[in-house]
């Protein structure tokens, strides 16, 4: 391979082969492609964009990088969700316990969280005694006896998007379709299932912007993922907000809880019973509708929270939180944030609530960060709520008792109230399903 020739190459249009492909992969991930040399490949693809076989010569080049994870020794049908990132997005941990109440085994692998979203697995770990580290067998044998398992990813599962998600991240190609495809659908195939619903966020708090450039991830992963024959469809649901009220790790496992006891906020349980209905839908257990009121009997019944408690229980957490919330993390200093005026709430940022809770404790700038479990942001009020002067907008918790205080002014400086009244923003915007 010569990586002169190959930037050329695409620099000017061309196409790669398969080969040429699995070359370049290769020789980055065996550390004989200087770092140089493959930011330029990046740049001539992010400008010169790939063709569909190209991306999935792409996809198969980075998962071949690593293990493959097989599951098919699971009983029954074996679903996945994968969101693209969001802030207060508990909705694995509503999700996994509807769909085993409902009868469809859950051994979900999630990661952690970066940046202003927050990550799955410090949810879970911020439940005491809850362990995350499971073996593949372990994995299996606790979805074959409970129905319900959610596990860290191994580290071997594709290096290759590891190092290049790292690359990218520095070299400003971060936001090009193929790559972002890629990169997500190597890390979903390279673990075995037979459902994959996405949950494509779009708006302020998440990686694409607007609907239309998210309309176009959603064509592409779906697109690949069928070709690779996994059963897929995508959601693109609104992410200009938090959601749900909790931001913020025990918080967040808290709400999640609440919700399963049929007192979570009407966005996150609505958004958790479509997902949930979807899935069964794609299983074929029904129609949405039927799979619809089924996901909320099993809330209304408290089968769903039962499966919770055994998730917690058979990875060696301590199920009594679900009872009581005193044996989560608690921060030191919490701080109520009052509206200075009456109206109506017309803007909650997501991606600065979720910067917030991430100044306060709650996440990482970088990977090695120690979270503060207890810290983050109770939101009072969202979009197009009636505010009156003195009410409690949110609620701050955290352990520095200064930058607490401090954070309220910056909550107030990005948060609007209007006298005009706001309707409340629509959560799901459209599907992308290749097989209607």
């Amino acid at each position: 391979m010569n990586a002169i020739e190959l930037i050329e190459k695409k620099k000017y249009g061309g196409t790669f082969t398969e080969e040429e492909i699995r070359s370049f992969v290769k020789e980055y991930v065996d550390g004989n492609l200087p770092d140089y040399q493959m930011s330029a490949l990046l740049m001539a693809i992010y400008f010169q964009g790939m063709s569909h076989e190209e991306t999935d010569f792409l996809t198969q080049a980075v998962i071949d990088s690593g293990e493959t994870i097989d599951l098919s020794a699971i009983e029954g049908k074996i679903a996945d969700k994968h969101s693209t990132g969001g802030v207060g997005d508990t909705t694995t941990l509503t999700l996994g316990p509807i769909l085993s109440a409902c009868g469809l085994p859950i051994a979900k692998m999630s990661g952690r969280g970066l940046g202003h979203t927050g990550g799955t697995l410090d949810k879970l770990e911020s439940i005491p005694g809850f362990s995350v580290e499971l073996s593949v067998e372990e994995i299996i044998k606790k979805a074959n006896d409970n129905g319900i398992v959610i596990a860290g990813q191994s580290a071997n599962i594709t290096p290759a998007d590891k190092k290049l998600y790292a690359l990218r991240d520095t070299t400003g190609t971060v936001d090009s379709i193929p790559l972002i495809a890629a990169s997500i659908m190597s890390k979903k195939l390279a673990i075995a299932s037979d459902i994959l619903l996405l949950d494509v966020k779009v708006g302020e708090g998440a990686f694409m912007k607007d609907e239309a450039s998210a309309k176009e991830l959603a064509e592409e992963l779906v697109r690949i993922g069928e070709s690779f024959g996994r059963r897929t469809m995508a959601m693109l649901t609104s992410m200009e907000q938090p959601l749900g009220l909790a931001v913020g790790n025990a918080l967040e496992v808290i709400e999640a809880i609440e919700t399963l006891k049929g007192n979570g906020p009407e966005d996150l349980e609505y958004l958790s019973v479509y997902l949930a209905a979807k899935i069964l839908e794609m299983a074929g257990e029904g129609t949405f509708e039927e799979m619809e009121k089924k996901a909320y009997s099993v809330i209304e019944s408290g089968e769903a929270l039962k499966k919770f408690a055994i998730l917690v229980e058979n990875q060696g957490g301590d199920s009594a939180v679900i009872e009581d919330y005193n044996l989560f993390p608690q921060s030191q200093y919490k701080k109520e944030i009052k509206a200075e005026k009456a109206g109506y709430f017309s803007a909650l940022p997501a991606r600065e609530i979720g910067i917030l809770a991430r100044d306060l404790g709650a996440g990482r700038k970088k990977m090695d960060d120690v979270l503060d479990m207890g810290a983050g942001v109770l939101l009072n009020k969202k979009i197009g709520d009636k505010v009156e002067k003195g009410d409690v907008l949110a609620t701050l918790f955290g352990n520095d008792e200064k930058v607490v205080q401090e954070q309220e002014k910056v909550f107030l400086s990005f948060i609007e109230i209007q006298e005009e009244k706001v309707e409340k923003p629509q959560l799901i915007l459209s599907e992308v399903n290749h097989n209607v």
